[in-house]
Formats: C-alpha cells, sequence, structure tokens
C-alpha cells in the first residue's frame, strides 16, 4: 500500500483523531515486536485503515493506555489494549507488500534503487519469511500480485488490466474479514475498488518520473501526455472507483470508529484525490 488512504484531518473531532493516532502508534508497536524497530519505518496510513476496519468488527471493544513512543522516548502515546489480532495481519500484510515492492524495484528501478534494494533485501526477506508463517494466504495473495503485475506490464496492458492484480489483492483481503457470508459481496468489492483507486492514484502520480525512467505506465500510455496534462482524465478514473468503493462501503456495518472510517473513505480519499492530482503537495507517509 502506498500511504493515500488517509484522514480528512479537519473534519475529524478530537477524540476520534486521538482514537485514530492509538491505533497508528499501536500498528507501529506491533511492527516493532513481531519483526524489528527498522520494520515501523514501513508504517504507513494504508495499513491503520485496514486495522481499524478490522477492530471494528471485533467482538471486543478496545480500550487506551499512555504509553512512551518507541522512537522518541519523551513523546507520550496512546496505545490500545488489545486488538493485537487487527495489528498482527495489517503487519503481515504491510511487510508482504513491501518485499515485493523491493523485489520489483530491483527488477525495474533505477540503479541507485537497484543497489539500494539489494543492500536491504536479505532484512526484507527475514521480515517475509516470519509474515509468511503468520499468515501464509497473504504472502501468497502479494507473490500473485506481483507476478500479475509483471505479466500485465510485459503485455503492455491497458489501464483496467494493469489495475486488476493490485484490485484483486485487496478484494481478497478484505473478503477475509466479512463478518458473514451476506455481507462479504461488499467486502469484495470494496477491496477491489479501494485497489484500482490505489494503483491508478500512484500511477496518475508517477506519470513524469516513469518517462524520465522509462517505466510502465498505463495512463500515460493511453494519452502520451506529461503528468499535468493527464490530471484531469486520472480525475475520471479515480472518482469512478472512488464512487463504486464508496457505493460498497455503505453495506458495511461497524460495531466501532464508524466515523474514523466515514471520515477516511467519505472525505479523506476525495480529498487526497484533488490534492496529488491538482496542486504540489507531497503525499503524507
Amino acid at each position: 500500500m502506498f500511504g493515500y488512504v488517509c484522514i480528512n484531518k479537519p473534519e475529524m473531532k478530537i477524540k476520534d483523531y486521538e482514537a485514530y493516532k492509538a491505533v497508528y502508534c499501536s500498528l507501529c508497536k506491533q511492527l516493532s515486536k513481531e519483526y524489528s524497530f527498522l520494520s515501523a519505518f514501513l508504517l504507513n496510513y494504508d495499513c491503520t485503515f485496514f486495522s481499524l476496519l478490522i477492530l471494528a468488527n471485533e467482538d471486543k471493544c478496545p480500550s487506551f493506555k499512555k504509553g512512551r513512543c518507541r522512537f522518541n522516548p519523551l513523546k507520550s502515546c496512546s496505545y490500545c489494549t488489545h486488538g493485537e489480532n487487527a495489528f498482527s495481519k495489517s503487519a503481515a500484510l504491510l511487510v508482504s507488500m513491501s518485499y515485493y515492492k523491493i523485489i520489483d524495484n530491483i527488477r525495474d528501478g533505477s540503479f541507485f534503487e537497484k543497489l539500494g534494494c539489494v543492500l536491504i533485501k536479505p532484512l526484507f526477506s527475514l521480515w517475509m519469511k516470519k509474515a509468511k508463517s503468520k499468515y501464509p494466504s497473504y504472502a501468497d495473495a502479494c507473490e500473485k500480485m506481483y507476478n500479475d503485475q509483471i505479466k500485465a506490464e510485459e503485455a503492455d496492458a491497458s489501464i483496467d488490466s494493469a489495475a486488476e492484480p493490485t484490485a484483486n489483492l485487496l478484494k481478497f483481503v478484505f473478503s477475509q474479514e466479512a463478518y458473514s457470508d451476506k455481507i462479504k459481496p461488499a467486502y469484495e468489492q470494496f477491496g477491489y475498488h479501494l485497489g484500482r483507486w490505489i494503483y491508478l492514484m500512484d500511477a496518475a502520480c508517477d506519470i513524469d518520473s516513469d518517462i524520465k525512467h522509462k517505466s510502465f505506465n498505463p495512463i500515460y500510455n493511453k494519452l502520451q501526455k506529461p503528468q499535468e496534462e493527464c490530471a484531469a482524465y486520472a480525475d475520471e478514473l479515480l472518482s469512478q472507483s472512488l464512487f463504486l468503493l464508496t457505493s460498497a462501503y455503505r453495506f458495511i456495518d461497524k460495531k466501532r470508529f464508524g466515523d474514523i472510517l466515514d471520515n477516511i473513505i467519505l472525505l479523506g480519499l476525495a480529498k487526497k484525490q484533488k490534492e496529488l492530482l491538482f496542486s504540489e503537495r507531497k503525499i503524507d507517509r
């Protein structure tokens, strides 16, 4: 995941923001606990959202306690007192996806990207081994996504076909969290279109970089125009996925964290889309 699935902070209540930060810090803590303190640098908002979605329908309601930040002991943080299942799943998914990002950079990155990734690959391989032992289905799904993505790029795939591997990955991942067979199709559609939105968002933001490095980019391949001139077209594609994932999301009930999840899906995604396509702001980690 890429850090695009984040909150719209100005529209969030203070109590909800504090709960969101506690979930973020708890995922950071879980990464450090299960892999190493270095793995906490992988932390992003996308997997924080995944943790929230799992926690939203668990039987036991999480509570919070104060603690110290792992990276800055002078800083006070809040952590969830339980919910380890959600954080462990999110950590494994994040590690698995990050591992294949490293593999992809070695295959298709610039010289310095390849060099850096080769140097850190042994560490990621160790983390990946741990993640696979805990959640083999996540590792297998990420491997399939990576292989399908390579095939799509080698075939110079269309926009829809290029987005399919990431869409199918999140379709699978989110479907595993459906709390009944009746609601499973909504989770599948939500995951599919969120995955498509994330892939297309990344492609739209990377057009100029991909032109420079002669990398595959389905949006550029179709329009043959620089990033700025592709923004309006990309906005249409992304808005279509945003509408479909939002429609599926409305069928998903939440026992808790509903206001936070609504803020992310109904406000945060659209805000991030406009910021990245039509302004010079950088992506939040």
